[in-house]
């Protein structure tokens, strides 16, 4: 038996059905599962946000929830705003708002979010009232659950599950390793 143990990889890879920022040609590709109302995610939010800007078309970010429902209450609920305002969209846009307010994340709060982003407020209720997203968030969450995801965020950096610290540096260091080894 080896000492050396088996990093977790991304079980179901990038495609369509995901929310993606930067090209699809980028050198590393950098995928999180996150929950809205996590604390954690929240202080992940800006630290992605600085990566990107400093990594530009080198880096493909890609957002996939795995809401802790027995722990955020409104977590359900956030993803599948999130995913109302994508079938808008608008995903990255809500994706910022639920995160810069992640106090505020009852129903009525996620509805006057989509009315300032000049969605469709009201269609947005009715997905929310008809869990239309809910088999789009089970599946990001059941991907994740496979991909041996169980915490927010979890990050995979090119398929592969980061373990380290995901500060700015920690985390730039990372990708950049793995955009150095692609070239």
């Amino acid at each position: 038996m080896s000492a050396k143990r088996e990093r977790a990889v991304l079980v179901l890879p990038v495609g369509e059905r995901d929310h993606v920022q930067g090209p699809a040609n980028a050198a590393v590709t950098l995928v999180e599962y996150g929950d809205f109302e996590c604390p954690h995610c929240r202080r992940a939010y800006p630290i992605v946000k600085e990566v990107q800007e400093r990594m530009g078309a080198r880096l493909r970010f890609v957002f996939r929830n795995f809401p802790l429902t027995e722990l955020h209450l409104h977590a359900q609920h956030a993803a599948e705003a999130a995913e109302a305002a994508g079938a808008q969209g608008k995903f990255w846009e809500m994706h910022d708002r639920l995160f810069e307010r992640q106090f505020a994340l009852e129903d009525e709060h996620l509805i006057e979010y989509a009315r300032e982003l000049e969605l469709d407020a009201a269609r947005l209720a009715r997905e929310l009232a008809a869990h239309t997203y809910k088999a789009k968030v089970r599946d990001d969450f059941m991907s994740g659950v496979r991909s041996g995801v169980n915490g927010t965020p979890t990050f995979f950096i090119n398929n592969v599950r980061h373990d380290q610290a995901w500060d700015v540096e920690a985390l730039l260091t990372a990708l950049e390793g793995v955009s150095e080894g692609v070239r």
